[in-house]
């Protein structure tokens, strides 16, 4: 659907066809942030048709201002995006404020260091992320959608019928090395025969040139004899039941840039074993809501999962971590945070214009 771009002082584009953290982002955020009031759409591919967007020929109507304001702001996530941004903005001169969000946890290409010294403002998901840009920027964490996340309500009944009854531990997302899918493997492998009640699932898209391997932890496990216990279940219509059948979630990324898989499963009530990649060890509460474990190292993730395959100690750190996002990490405190940042933007050059 399209909408007018008169009330519209937010841009959101997105140029990126395949699923990705920054899509499951905006996939949750644009519509809290429409509900606060905001004027929003997204631009680009890749987004499901709900979401208010953009359409390209549309694209002039950003040389006229928007009704409340002498500016829009155009929300980057991407190097594409940004520089897409500068060509309207410093080529076409439309009148745009220019705001990138960083979860790179890295050091910045040359290329994108100039990118992001051409932003009007800049913001880090987290203070790692922060703390590799060169620039002043703001911290304003992810957050994730509290009515679309939460705890098992007893009306789920989508789990295959050979699953029911039984403890279930997972992984999700994208099966490579990066995601340490491997490392997951190998320790459901060691601990699984010494605890007959659990299963472990597996959910996420194999693309062709990582089949290799996932087909080589699939004859690790046949060759532990564990292959009905140590499921794949591929890439899955919607997660977010699969969360709320978990009674333990696994995230063990070698790298990551935010990453919010932690957060969707406390929200669904489930406690949380992770690396300390991306931004995992400022979600998780050591010890109550689950563990955090250096990103790389195997004895630790197998040692804390084996800390949490006690079910009474899974089913307590998922109650805390359920109060734990409610408390500092549901949707509207991303969606105020960035708010105040498009108004100080936005204010900058309705001042400036009265000077």
């Amino acid at each position: 659907m399209s909408q007018s771009l008169e009330e519209i002082t937010v841009i959101a584009p997105h140029f990126k066809r395949r699923l990705s953290g920054v899509t499951s982002t905006v996939i949750q955020l644009i519509p809290e942030q429409r509900r606060q009031g905001l004027g929003i759409l997204t631009f680009g591919p890749g987004l499901p048709g709900h979401l208010p967007k953009m359409r390209w020929a549309q694209l002039p109507g950003l040389w006229k201002r928007p009704k409340a304001a002498s500016d829009r702001v155009w929300h980057a996530r991407r190097n594409n995006e940004m520089l897409a941004g500068l060509i309207l903005r410093d080529v076409c001169r439309m009148p745009l404020k220019l705001l990138f969000t960083s979860a790179a946890q890295r050091n910045h290409s040359r290329y994108t260091r100039w990118l992001i010294s051409k932003m009007d403002a800049v913001v880090a998901t987290n203070a790692k992320s922060g703390s590799f840009l060169k620039v002043p920027h703001t911290v304003i964490r992810h957050g994730v959608d509290l009515e679309l996340f939460h705890p098992a309500d007893g009306m789920d009944t989508d789990l295959p019928e050979d699953l029911h009854g039984r403890l279930l531990v997972g992984c999700f997302g994208r099966v490579r090395h990066q995601k340490g899918t491997d490392l997951f493997v190998r320790a459901m492998i060691e601990l699984l025969p010494q605890n007959p009640q659990w299963t472990a699932v597996i959910c996420g898209r194999i693309t062709p040139e990582h089949s290799g391997f996932a087909d080589q932890l699939r004859a690790d496990i046949a060759r532990a004899g564990l292959t009905d216990r140590i499921r794949f279940l591929g890439e899955v219509g919607d997660i977010k039941p699969w969360y709320r059948h978990l009674a333990l979630y696994v995230a063990p990324s070698r790298n990551e840039g935010f990453g919010l898989t932690p957060l969707e499963a406390m929200a669904s009530g489930t406690a949380v074993v992770a690396s300390d990649a991306g931004a995992y060890a400022e979600m998780i509460v050591e010890g109550e809501t689950g563990a955090v474990v250096p990103a790389g190292d195997y004895d630790r993730l197998r040692d804390a999962i084996s800390d949490f395959l006690v079910p009474e100690k899974a089913k307590l750190a998922g109650r805390k971590g359920r109060d734990h996002v409610v408390e500092s990490f549901g949707l509207q405190h991303e969606a105020r945070a960035l708010g105040n940042v498009y108004d100080s933007l936005i204010q900058q050059r309705m001042v400036a214009t009265h000077e």
